[in-house]
């Protein structure tokens, strides 16, 4: 065998094994805590506490800052909302285990002109448990991480837990957290309800909550929007004639963001809220 064909696989192997290497230390915890496999099996996210009256009127919500959230099951999602989502985030959702390897190759190659190559399960990895590092070489490590975690969570949930998970976790415009928050303040409707329009316009904020904010910049929220609506035609969720004439519509917002620092008996509240504290 030629010297440089034996340099060749010496190289090739010499990388493999060293990443192979990387990969078993940031499993082992060596660069950086990994989630246990109880949080993993039983992942935790901030959540409001609600305060019903017996007649079941939401009377006002307790809350840490990032944290006012209401969880929502997959059930109780629009079809409109999922097929926004995979369409303009994981086109092959469905079909990978957590890792998309040839979309993370594109992204290599184009220098991420064309999106990142991160899957739905890697972005709920870091949403669940870690916070996004500004240093390149951390990164590295910490997408290694995301990797490890996107498939032990593939392991433990179906596809449609997954997708519950990431919609209920991730942030929208004006610090509004969870699909169910989001849909509720923006056009006053449950997320089981949004047409295709404006389930577009919800996804489309995720990947910029402040760009793509449809009350402060509306032309970029608009050209996101249409974006979303472009992608599902293209993933075939929708027909070229449905899409543009989805896309010839313009925002309609509904919104109201509650104050629940006001709501019914704020008094009544914060006297409840010492009592809750005990338990």
């Amino acid at each position: 065998m030629r010297t440089s064909v034996k340099f060749f696989w010496y190289i090739f192997f010499g990388g493999f094994g060293i990443l192979l290497a990387i990969i078993l230390l940031a499993n082992w915890g060596v660069f950086g805590k990994m989630p246990s496999m109880h949080e993993l099996e039983d992942p935790t996210m901030m959540q409001a506490s609600e305060v019903f009256a017996t007649d079941g009127t939401l009377m006002g919500k307790y809350y840490l800052p990032n944290g006012n959230r209401t969880v929502v099951k997959y059930k109780d999602i629009s079809p409109n909302i999922i097929n926004a989502l995979t369409a303009t985030e994981d086109k092959r959702f469905y079909d990978h285990s957590g890792i998309d390897f040839r979309g993370t190759l594109r992204a290599v190659l184009l220098l991420g002109k064309e999106g990142g190559g991160s899957t739905i399960t890697q972005q709920l990895a870091l949403a669940l448990f870690n916070q996004r590092a500004s240093n390149k070489a951390i990164r590295v490590i910490q997408k290694l991480k995301e990797w490890i975690i996107s498939v032990k969570l593939e392991r433990n949930f179906t596809k449609e837990e997954i997708l519950a998970l990431y919609l209920n976790a991730v942030p929208f415009s004006d610090n509004i957290y969870g699909i169910k928050n989001a849909s509720r303040t923006f056009f006053q409707k449950e997320p089981d309800r949004v047409s295709v329009d404006e389930a577009a316009l919800l996804v489309g904020m995720i990947n910029g909550p402040g760009i793509y904010n449809p009350r402060r910049n509306p032309k970029a929220s608009l050209d996101r929007r249409n974006l979303v609506i472009s992608r599902m035609v293209e993933n075939g969720n929708l027909t070229a004639a449905e899409g543009a004439t989805l896309q010839a519509l313009p925002i309609k917002l509904n919104y109201k963001k509650r104050d629940d620092e006001i709501g019914y008996a704020p008094y009544f509240r914060e006297v409840l809220r010492d009592e809750v504290k005990k338990y």
